[in-house]
């Protein structure tokens, strides 16, 4: 067995050439370039759909509050865009940005995937500024169903090939077309979402036998497992200035392989919550409000009660 094996596979858009006859609105489109759905966003958008359905329902498992869910779902989903855009113009083509500043707010050009961490990390604080909830109930939720619409994500950027790596003639390697042959290459979009798919499962199983693991378990595995397969997968990485693209380095490393130290020390800091066992309950706005907590004065009435003197008995006569 020698040589690439996979193929290099490209999912067609789906042309809405109809909507130029609808009135009014086909002015506004160019017939030479209609309006479609495409595989990426198709598949990334199924992704987050499936992945907050499946936290909604884990979230009601735990007793968290729907309407509290849903909002948190959406400032991290929203802010996870963001910030995943602008963390890739910023790091990845600071010469586009410094030419054209107003890049930074075309939000559909170009996502990192490191850049929508740190945007949701901002989205739950903001969501815990604005509600006054403890946020960590509701980021192991979101954690618990996170890999499963990871798998949805990176099988978006294995259909358009947005990550290549570098040449290759490994039998994992992909067939990318060049001229009437073809030439073998890595393929970083395909080889995560392969990669993520037994943490998707191992999620499933975990939680099915177990839906109330301490807070900080989900969070902290995620974080642990995912990076050092991508500091190591972007060893694979093609560089920036190739006729495919490729990522800058900053001191021999991708801006993602310096992002991994800091999200592994987060993994280990909450796998080591998780050990002390804070249940996942803790803090949360449960539905049915909070556990009742015993109250230490009824305590105290009993055992005023039990050392009250008693009035001595009054004895027959003798």
């Amino acid at each position: 067995m020698s040589g690439p094996l996979i193929p290099y596979i490209q999912l067609p858009e789906i042309p809405l050439s109809f909507l130029e006859h609808i009135p009014i609105l086909g002015q506004l489109i160019d017939p030479a370039k209609p309006p479609s759905i495409k595989p990426f966003g198709t598949l990334v958008a199924l992704g987050v759909y499936i992945g907050a359905v499946v936290a909604t329902r884990h979230a009601r498992e735990r007793r968290l509050d729907d309407k509290k869910m849903s909002e948190f779902i959406f400032w991290v989903v929203a802010a996870g865009f963001i910030g995943g855009h602008v963390f890739d113009a910023i790091f990845y083509h600071p010469q586009r940005v410094a030419r054209d500043p107003l890049y930074l707010f075309a939000l559909w050009d170009g996502l990192s995937s490191f850049g929508g961490f740190v945007g949701a990390l901002i989205g739950a604080a903001s969501w815990r500024f604005y509600r006054r909830e403890k946020i960590l109930p509701y980021c192991e939720v979101v954690n618990s169903a996170f890999p499963l619409a990871w798998v949805f994500g990176r099988a978006g950027c294995a259909s358009v090939h947005d990550h290549p790596g570098r040449l290759s003639d490994a039998w994992f390697a992909v067939r990318y077309p060049l001229g009437n042959g073809y030439v073998g290459r890595f393929d970083l979009g395909l080889y995560e979402c392969v990669l993520t798919i037994p943490l998707a499962i191992a999620f499933a199983v975990l939680w099915r036998r177990n839906p109330h693991r301490p807070l900080g378990f989900y969070t902290g595995i995620m974080c642990v497992a995912y990076a050092p397969v991508r500091f190591g997968l972007d060893f694979l990485r093609e560089r920036q200035g190739t006729l495919v693209g490729g990522d800058p380095r900053y001191g021999g490393l991708t801006p993602a392989q310096w992002a991994c130290f800091g999200l592994l020390a987060v993994g280990l800091y909450f796998l080591r919550m998780a050990a002390r066992g804070e249940p996942s309950s803790a803090g949360a706005g449960a539905v049915g409000g909070d556990p009742r907590v015993a109250d230490d004065d009824d305590d105290d009435d009993e055992d005023d009660e039990a050392e009250e003197p008693r009035a001595p008995r009054a004895r027959a006569g003798r």
